[in-house]
């Protein structure tokens, strides 16, 4: 009995202590809830999605991928040597169905930053797609959300 009492005061314990660490990464309870990942690839593309000659399209490295809501900036993420991105988000302060109708992906690294003969001007949107949860644990799930498609913005 002793022994029972003393295991659940010790993982008491360690909950506790390890209660400040989630709560200053994603909040206490975003930490019980979950992540937001928005990740992808950015293709050299005039529209920044893959060709029709599919693995051989070349990616878009080092451009510039904004997470932008109502208009305004609220994370960035920079594409590897391979067009990756991921932003991650805390789910304490964006709601999953507002990220989907009110938030952009948009990119304004000149194109020609990664292929000389497409336009100098403009840049690429899309909108979000949800493509599902990955759990990771018992109380923890990533929701995964994509790019739904770019599209070339001439500049005005």
């Amino acid at each position: 009995m002793a022994f029972k009492s003393f295991l659940f005061v010790s993982l008491v314990g360690a909950a506790i202590l390890a209660a400040p660490v989630a709560e200053a990464q994603l909040g206490l309870i975003g930490g019980l809830l979950g992540l937001i990942r928005i990740q992808g690839t950015l293709f050299c593309t005039a529209n920044g999605n893959m060709g029709a000659n599919g693995t051989a399209t070349p990616v878009f490295p080092n451009a510039l991928v904004q997470l932008q809501c109502g208009g305004n900036v609220v994370s960035t993420s920079t594409t590897n040597g391979s067009g990756i991105f991921s932003i991650l988000l805390d789910p304490l302060n964006y709601i999953l169905s507002s990220l989907l109708t009110n938030c952009n992906l948009k990119v304004d690294t000149p194109l020609t930053s990664c292929n000389s003969s497409l336009p100098a001007l403009g840049g690429l949107l899309s909108s979000l797609q949800f493509i599902g949860n990955t759990p990771l644990g018992a109380l923890l799930s990533v929701a995964n959300i994509i790019p739904a498609g770019f599209r070339f913005l001439p500049s005005n």
